[in-house]
């Protein structure tokens, strides 16, 4: 994220776009959600700096464009979204096996809000258990899930970050927490019968 330091520094000097938000106050204010975002959608650790410099690379170029009653998280949605597709589409042509080579995400970096250390690593297992989770849904099913269950975007919010009917969005939502509860049920029942 330091190669967008120039940029944010270059579009200080610039003068504002009346009916637009600041490059810089879009930077500061949305640059830690499109990196959870990022993380949450699948992009590996070692790619996400590159992705989230993507993501704004775009919203520097197309900041002029928003209308000035859009909904700016739900416009910056829909570009991390499609960026992460494209990087995932690349990914995968360059090495069809990416998935399986996934390097593991690191949950012990969440912040640490356990009281004792016992807390501290359920709180870590349940991280990854829910990243491993995410891992096994297919991308459409995990984009809304993200959206709606960690970045707490609305279904209308959703809808317009995805490009789809309001009802769309709603019945995919449905489909994506079923696959979940799902693979959640599977994998409680793995671990259940490894310790017996």
């Amino acid at each position: 994220m330091n190669a967008l330091l120039p940029l944010v520094a270059r579009t200080q000097s610039e003068p504002p776009n009346s009916s637009a938000p600041s490059f810089v106050s879009v930077y500061r204010a949305y640059v830690h959600f499109v990196f959870r975002s990022a993380r949450a959608l699948g992009v590996h650790p070692p790619a996400v700096d590159d992705v989230v410099q993507e993501v704004f690379v775009v919203v520097h170029k197309r900041l002029g464009e928003l209308r000035e009653h859009s909904n700016l998280r739900a416009w910056i949605s829909r570009i991390v979204v499609n960026v992460v597709r494209h990087h995932r589409r690349t990914f995968a042509r360059k090495s069809p096996h990416y998935r399986v080579c996934d390097t593991p995400r690191e949950p012990d970096d969440l912040p640490d809000r356990a009281a004792d250390p016992c807390e501290a690593v359920a709180l870590s297992e349940r991280a990854r258990q829910v990243q491993r989770l995410l891992d096994s849904l297919d991308d459409d099913k995990r984009e809304i899930l993200v959206l709606a269950e960690m970045e707490e975007l609305s279904v209308p919010e959703i809808a317009e970050s995805l490009g789809l009917k309001v009802n769309t969005a709603y019945s995919r939502l449905r489909l994506a927490r079923r696959a979940f509860d799902e693979a959640l049920a599977r994998d409680r029942a793995r671990v259940d019968g490894r310790m017996r």
